[in-house]
């Protein structure tokens, strides 16, 4: 099993900057992607950014050019820097993974979220 906790959410103003973390706990060597998602009251979870073990990122077109996803496989971390931020940013952000289960089955598992407001 692994186990996610974010961290690093809070209040900034438009154009600010502000950094997200997430620390797996568990099994965290069958980790083989870690992401993030977004979901704010008025719309369903989103895509924010991925990256995979062999390093390969992806971002959704609303942030890639104001965010940055970056993990540290040695601590079990994934990071999400973000800059330039709009209140249409102001989301709970919810880290996830893959992880390899029993019998090389591939599971998902989330962090409880992180809040980041963006005031105007």
């Amino acid at each position: 099993q692994v186990r996610l906790v974010e961290s690093g959410g809070g209040l900034v103003q438009a154009g600010g900057s502000l950094k997200v973390s997430c620390e797996a706990s568990g099994e965290t060597d069958s980790i083989t992607y870690m992401g993030w998602y977004r979901q704010s009251p008025e719309k369903d979870r989103e895509f924010v950014a991925g990256q995979y073990n062999d390093g390969s990122i992806k971002y959704d077109d609303s942030i890639k050019d104001r965010a940055k996803i970056s993990r540290d496989s040695s601590k079990g971390m994934v990071y999400l820097q973000m800059d330039n931020l709009k209140p249409e940013d102001s989301a709970v952000y919810y880290c996830n993974a893959e992880f390899y289960g029993p019998y090389g089955v591939i599971y998902m598992t989330w962090g409880q979220g992180t809040q980041v407001t963006v005031s105007s």
